[in-house]
């Protein structure tokens, strides 16, 4: 929002939320209509064309989108280094609206305009028309609306909406308020309306002319340079005529520079040049691939988390994931992603923050949750950790911390079988054991004398298991073999506190800890207002709406953690799951010793907490019952 919003900031449809496409139904239904009744020689493919166009220019935004956040995260070629926050995604999340605009301008245009009706799929003379206007009025015009957009009275009330972005992403290119769009196509018109009513248009002068407007909007606010150098060699005059993503980056970083709309001819004609740009944009095609120092080693959960991801739809990744009832129209991308990642194996990096001193990434296997379960798939799985491992440790990271893909002992012994395997490795591969099982225990309140646990037994909930008796904490099971193999890892001294419990005397627990394989039987045995504490990295089914669900284990992070814009899986925003946290910490403490096996190691657990508290990790409050 402007800091001082202006008259028609706001866009109509604004208060129809998620309902905003109701305004081109009518035409989509119609347009629909009549071209499957009307006679193919008469039939108006212009008019049956708007949507199938406007559905592709949302396609191709979104191609935009994952490119410039798969390059950005990866750093090669990145010309600002500052990341983005959850506000900015909160503001550019409408950026659909001018797409939705351009529909209803051009569906009334049509019924409207006899010129407009009937265009053919081509015509020469138009191209060139709309070419040479482009070029001419509507590049001078924009300059000077442009100038005018950064008068203090328009750029408070306006323009200063789009300049809130610091960092572009290709979406920032069309944030802007109501009024300022009106203005834009206005000038957008000059080609289109001139063509029409000199009967030159044609479907592609009107399709071709707004994709490339979409595309140079979209290159513009990239943040990664991608034009070669050798084209302004080869063609000196380009550099007039062609603007690139580091000389409008300039305009958002210095706001009193670079004018120009895509041709920075005006800027040269006119004296607004940064004086920089060709530095900066030299500069950014030399510059490498970040250097990191933590990894953070994970995968895909469902087929629908592709969605999820950074790279992904940026509004529905900056909320906690669950299933949408949008996802099911998105099937036929659903499965060719999942074949897509079936023959590419590699791995990818999904998203990178900074803190304090270290660069953070977070690597992505191409693999689902499912996947992961099936024994068949153990060797091939292992082999894919392992080489991400080793790359690594190649690249000099000091710390790995393995996310999701943890699964115990079935598959790699907690990593110890890498460790084992590559005992001269310098990259401290991590678990996060200790920290999850510290934060589930202090999520449970000091006062507690009694908690049920319950679910698959891991490395963290032995871990827990033995702290909280050694501290005292009666810990009861709901399963014999639970209990036994609880027992056989706990002090001789402490195992009075480990008990075995029938369903009739858990009234008197009101804290159940829990992993996967929670039946919803054992649910049911919980007393109303029962705290679920998840100690797996997958969260419990919610089946009780009278009792309370925590988070699986995670933390709050500092706020100068930066680049924080999505959210990790089912965790709300500005938290991460705690074998991530982990890692990080592990490097901040400069600990030199691998964090992975299945040893106990219950009597650090006050440690890791305390260091972790002392760097601004916070732990994530109870949800409200």
């Amino acid at each position: 929002m402007a800091t001082k919003p202006g008259v028609l900031t706001d866009w109509p449809w604004t208060p129809l939320g998620s309902f905003k496409y109701i305004v081109v139904a009518p035409w989509v239904v119609h347009s629909t209509y009549r071209f499957v009744t009307d006679d193919p020689e008469t039939r108006d493919i212009g008019y049956s064309l708007v949507f199938p166009f406007l559905l592709f220019r949302i396609l191709h935004n979104q191609v935009w989108i994952s490119l410039s956040r798969y390059y950005t995260s990866k750093g090669k070629r990145r010309i600002v280094d500052k990341g983005i926050d959850f506000n900015q995604v909160d503001r550019e999340t409408n950026w659909d609206d001018q797409i939705l605009f351009n529909g209803v301008l051009f569906y009334t245009g049509i019924c409207l305009l006899p010129e407009a009706k009937q265009l053919p799929w081509w015509r020469t003379d138009g191209v060139l028309m709309a070419a040479l206007l482009h070029a001419g009025p509507v590049e001078f015009l924009y300059y000077w609306l442009h100038k005018a957009l950064h008068h203090h009275y328009l750029y408070s009330r306006y323009h200063s909406h789009h300049h809130s972005s610091i960092v572009t992403e290709p979406i920032t290119s069309v944030i802007h308020p109501f009024a300022e769009h009106i203005a834009y196509f206005m000038l957008f018109a000059i080609p289109l309306l001139t063509t029409l009513l000199t009967k030159t248009a044609s479907i592609a002068s009107f399709a071709g002319y707004i994709i490339y407007i979409d595309f140079m909007n979209n290159m513009g606010h990239c943040n990664f340079e991608l034009i070669p150098k050798r084209l302004f060699h080869l063609f000196p005059p380009l550099k007039f005529i062609c603007y690139t993503p580091s000389f409008h980056s300039l305009h958002h970083t210095q706001f009193r520079t670079n004018y120009s709309l895509f041709m920075p001819l005006y800027d040269y004609i006119y004296g607004t040049m940064d004086e920089t740009t060709d530095t900066l944009y030299e500069k950014s095609l030399e510059r490498g691939e970040d250097k990191v120092d933590v990894v953070h080693l994970t995968h895909l959960t469902t087929p629908e988390s592709i969605y999820h991801l950074r790279i992904g739809l940026a509004s529905f990744a900056s909320y906690p994931f669950s299933y949408r009832w949008f996802m099911r129209l998105l099937w036929p991308f659903t499965s060719l992603s999942m074949i897509f990642t079936l023959f590419y194996a590699r791995l990818f990096v999904a998203e990178s923050n900074s803190f304090k001193k270290f660069n953070l990434q977070s690597w992505m296997i191409p693999r689902y949750n499912l996947q992961y379960l099936l024994k068949w798939r153990k060797d091939a799985i292992n082999t894919m950790i392992e080489k991400a491992i080793l790359e690594a440790d190649k690249k000099g990271v000091k710390v790995l911390s393995l996310g999701l893909m943890n699964q115990g002992e079935e598959l790699n012994r907690n990593g110890e079988v890498y460790i084992h395997k590559h005992p001269e490795l310098k990259v401290r591969v991590v678990d996060g054991s200790r920290l999850s099982a510290a934060v589930v225990i202090n999520s449970v309140s000091k006062a507690t004398k009694n908690v049920v646990m319950t679910g698959h037994l891991t490395k963290v909930a032995y871990t827990i298991a033995s702290a909280l008796c050694q501290r005292g904490v009666q810990v009861s099971t709901l399963r014999l073999d639970e209990y036994e193999k609880l027992r056989s890892c706990i002090p001789q001294e402490c195992r009075d506190y480990l008990v075995y419990q029938t369903s009739e005397v858990l009234s008197s627990n009101k804290v159940w800890l829990v992993g996967e394989g929670t039946t919803s039987e054992e649910q049911e045995k919980a007393t109303k207002g029962t705290l679920f504490i998840p100690f797996s990295q997958f969260p419990l089914k919610q089946l009780r709406k009278d009792c309370i669900y925590h988070t699986t284990p995670a933390l709050i992070v500092p706020k100068s953690l930066a680049n924080i814009h999505s959210c990790e899986n089912w965790l709300p925003r500005k938290a991460m799951s705690a074998t991530r946290v982990a890692g990080i910490l592990h490097a901040l403490e400069g600990w030199e010793v691998h964090e992975c096996g299945t040893s106990l190691l219950p009597s650090d657990l006050d440690q890791v907490w305390e260091a972790c508290l002392s760097h601004g990790f916070q732990p994530l409050l109870l949800p409200h019952h």
